[in-house]
């Protein structure tokens, strides 16, 4: 082994102008040779405090708005669907005719109610996903 030092700071300056290519290939080499993951800290990271992997669950903040029935009123929930949509008439009508079927998917969650608003005022049923 040589006198020479090398501090962390010259190693994080040396890896960042490497190409990402090139540091994936020098992370697999260095997987190879030490016999560890680098994957490994991740995994580990991601445990619960009691030991359970499961994941804390993040807030949605996008929803499908799924038509599940038209009701009695089938012509005003398809004229509300191509609203919606911009849909034409026979695509609106099959739409409909198919159901259940997403009327719009990853909207905000205002947007997906009033929207569901809009549906139901005609007749039709909506779930929002």
């Amino acid at each position: 082994m040589s006198d020479v030092q090398i501090t962390q700071d010259q190693v994080k300056e040396f890896i960042k102008n490497m190409t990402v290519l090139d540091l994936s290939s020098l992370i697999k080499e260095l997987e190879d040779e030490l016999g560890v993951s680098a994957a490994a800290p991740v995994a580990a990271m991601a445990m619960a405090p009691g030991g359970d992997a499961a994941p804390a669950e993040e807030e949605k903040d996008e929803f499908d708005l799924v038509l599940t029935s038209f009701g009695d009123k089938k012509i005003h929930v398809i004229k509300e669907i191509r609203a919606i949509t911009g849909l034409p008439l026979k695509e609106a009508k099959e739409l409909i005719d198919n159901l259940p079927k997403p009327v719009k998917t990853a909207v905000p969650k205002e947007e997906a109610e009033k929207l569901k608003e809009q549906i139901e005022k005609v007749g039709g049923k909506v779930e929002i996903k």
